[in-house]
């Protein structure tokens, strides 16, 4: 993962920061315990392995080497009403990434999967703290299979990634890069 690559990316706050590991429990629960901090404002935290990945309700995500695991860590100026719907307007960001990049079309599953071929490519999971009325900071967490080509059993008939299905090889750094210049669109910070 060239980390330098997307730091290039043509944003002025999400992904400026980048923390990069190996292996790691999950980039959601670690951006948990690191949010409050204000200097963390659009950091993004990448792993090639979660261990404990967290989908929704309380689901595990798998995540292995040649994916995008990924969790951006935003204190967003608006109130809490502006953010209704954002797990949407974030597949939407994905969706057109994909789109801008490859011209493949992907399909949202409401409120937080992405679909191609009808099997799940990516997944969502947002949180938001606030205090009263007044959000303290949102994490997106983004877990997208794109290089992968063996899918465990247990999810083989529901999982799928962008190389199994296309049959060649997609840039991790170019979709998070298109990504997160989305997001900071859409995110008022």
């Amino acid at each position: 993962m060239d980390i330098e690559k997307i730091k290039s990316a043509k944003t002025k706050t999400i992904g400026k920061k980048i923390e990069y590991y190996k292996k790691i429990t999950s980039t959601n629960i670690y951006a948990e315990q690191i949010a409050n901090n204000r200097n963390e404002n659009g950091k993004v935290i990448i792993a090639e392995i979660q261990t404990q990945g967290q989908g929704t309700k309380g689901r595990k995500w798998y995540t292995k080497s040649n994916n995008i695991a990924m969790t951006i860590i935003l204190h967003p100026k608006c109130n809490l009403k502006e953010l209704d719907g954002i797990t949407i307007k974030i597949a939407e960001c994905i969706k057109k990434a994909i789109l801008d990049l490859y011209g493949i079309n992907l399909k949202i599953k409401e409120p937080n999967d992405l679909i191609v071929k009808n099997k799940k490519v990516a997944g969502i999971l947002t949180k938001i703290n606030t205090i009263g009325e007044k959000i303290n900071y949102l994490i997106i967490g983004i877990g997208m299979n794109i290089n992968e080509e063996n899918f465990d059993l247990e999810i083989s008939e529901i999982a799928t990634s962008l190389k199994k299905e296309f049959k060649k090889e997609f840039s991790r750094e170019d979709i998070i890069m298109r990504i997160i210049e989305l997001l900071e669109k859409e995110i008022k910070l």
